[in-house]
């Protein structure tokens, strides 16, 4: 079926445009004319020559935040909730995304809350999504919540991003270095070393020391290669357990340098997220449940829970998060106001932002010391290698000179 880029406005004069399969131009304007929309031009895409497009069924969180915005303007618009949900159906290119973009519609149309639609499919849309979309049904403020959400979500994928970036530069620079000492012992070290076999005589220490890690490679370059993986598969399984992780994401929080960048990602993703639910309408009590179970740090999950059962108890937040030990005191302090003035999603957002530049700054410290450590681990290990294999020929050549 031909696909048809069309162009148009709402009844409040937003422009809107999109991509739709229909069998003619006139389909499309007879479409978007029972949408409400005026203004309408069609063109036809000519289908030209296209690359295999390989992952086009994953849904990113780049397309839920398009998908979000559009739908939040199309609401305010005062589009029916199908309707909105038919255009941008017909205009998602993602596989995966279009067909549940139809499902939720059919759900819709059969009679289900947009909330309890979305909920049937947790893949694309999370357990937090789906609770500030109840609460803007509830409210009468879909559009408001909509706009909330994407911009919590656009914050939450730059955090992601942050800390994705600031692990690629020492990953690679260590796998080169890996790759680099391999093959230097691999294939060239034997070379030297059978050329001084030939020229006979005693090799010095390092020397010696390369050629025996070289021949040990050899030997044993498979066993070494099984041995990485099987450890891999152990420590995904010990983690996976609940004792293993929570071992392990104590010891996290506790690491010298990623600890207190871990711990400030930890605030700075609890006081965003609890924030954007409180300010929603979504009650206190499931924001903190729904806040534990995407931490992502299993000390963290347990702390919250605290807190959680401590309000349940009485108690103000304020008290259980100063005696969990992971929150810095500053946070506390301004929570405790929050708590005090009713202005706690106010409170929670200034402080997700503090804590999002803290994230920045703590990133950016942390690459800029990483980089000379990785270049000197580089250049000393690479070095070292190829110093000792030319320790017997300065020698030589030292005695042939004297």
């Amino acid at each position: 079926m031909p696909k048809f880029a069309w162009e148009a406005k709402t009844r409040t004069g937003a422009v809107q445009k999109g991509v739709t399969d229909a069998p003619d131009a006139a389909s499309v304007e007879v479409q978007l004319k029972r949408a409400g929309m005026v203004g309408i031009t069609v063109k036809e895409q000519r289908q030209g020559f296209k690359l295999p497009s390989f992952g086009g069924g994953k849904i990113e969180t780049k397309d839920l935040v398009i998908f979000t915005r559009q739908f939040a303007t199309m609401i305010d618009s005062g589009l029916p909730l199908v309707q909105c949900l038919d255009i941008l159906s017909s205009q998602q290119e993602k596989p995966a995304f279009k067909e549940i973009l139809v499902k939720v519609k059919e759900s819709v149309e059969s009679g289900s809350t947009f909330a309890d639609a979305l909920a049937k499919h947790p893949k694309a849309f999370d357990e937090l999504y789906v609770n500030l979309v109840a609460a803007g049904e509830i409210g009468g403020i879909l559009d408001t919540i909509l706009n909330r959400l994407a911009a919590y979500i656009e914050k939450a994928m730059k955090l992601k991003k942050q800390i994705k970036g600031a692990m690629v530069y020492p990953t690679t620079i260590m796998a080169i270095a890996v790759i680099v000492v391999g093959v230097i012992l691999v294939f060239v070290i034997p070379v030297f070393a059978k050329m001084f076999t030939e020229m006979g005589g005693d090799l010095p220490g390092p020397t010696k020391f390369v050629i025996a890690l070289s021949n040990f490679m050899k030997r044993y370059i498979i066993v070494m290669i099984a041995l990485f993986f099987a450890a891999s598969t152990a420590f995904k399984k010990y983690y996976a357990t609940p004792g293993g992780r929570k071992k392990i994401d104590a010891l996290a929080l506790k690491a010298p340098i990623a600890g207190p960048l871990i711990r400030k990602v930890a605030v700075a993703k609890f006081t965003r997220t609890l924030g954007t639910m409180i300010s929603s309408g979504v009650p206190i009590m499931d924001g903190l449940e729904i806040v534990a179970k995407t931490a992502g740090n299993r000390i963290v999950e347990e702390a919250i829970y605290g807190v959680r059962q401590a309000i349940s108890e009485g108690k103000t937040m304020a008290e259980p998060l100063a005696a969990c030990g992971i929150f810095p005191p500053m946070v506390v302090q301004m929570i405790s106001v929050g708590e005090a003035t009713g202005a706690m999603d106010a409170m929670l957002n200034k402080i997700a932002d503090f804590y999002d530049d803290e994230v920045d700054d703590a990133v950016a410290a942390m690459t800029s010391m990483m980089e000379p450590l990785l270049m000197v681990f580089l250049g000393t290990t690479v070095g070292g290698l190829v110093v000792a294999m030319y320790l017997p020929i300065f020698k030589m050549a030292g005695a042939v000179g004297g």
